[in-house]
């Protein structure tokens, strides 16, 4: 089997993995509001078309293995997918607004990396983080 998907005229293989933390590095990931998350960044990343390899809840910030298409920017997407979960958390959930300043949920950078290269290495993180006493449901897409 062939990990290659095709557009029009393309054939492509572009996973990459994401992390990124809500503001303040607040430790927000527990009970409802964990899934939540996971159900509100699973919706958006099938409205764009955009596969969910692998997620990984850390107390404090979110390791996601991606499958992003060409005609889409990697910068682009994430704009969107923190920008529209951020406004889909505060319409969910009022009490965020006295945590967090004009609806800005996640802090403003992210760390994104082309997997292939240091595929051990992501794993090493993703072990550390199952170390979490709580845990974690999953938010995987199928496609």
């Amino acid at each position: 089997m062939r990990d290659e998907k095709s557009l029009a005229h393309t054939r492509w293989n572009c996973k990459y993995h994401i992390v990124f933390a809500p503001k303040y590095r607040r430790q927000v990931f527990y009970r409802e509001k964990r899934r939540a998350i996971g159900s509100i960044l699973r919706k958006l990343c099938e409205w764009k078309n955009v596969n969910i390899l692998e997620a990984e809840y850390c107390v404090d910030h979110i390791h996601m293995l991606l499958e992003i298409p060409p005609k889409m920017s990697v910068s682009g997407f994430m704009g969107y997918l923190k920008g529209k979960s951020s406004l889909m958390l505060y319409e969910q959930f009022g009490d965020l607004k006295f945590k967090y300043r004009n609806r800005e949920f996640w802090c403003r950078g992210y760390y994104v990396d082309t997997v292939g290269k240091n595929t051990a290495r992501i794993q090493e993180c993703n072990e550390r983080c199952n170390s979490d006493p709580h845990p974690t449901p999953e938010i995987r897409s199928r496609g």
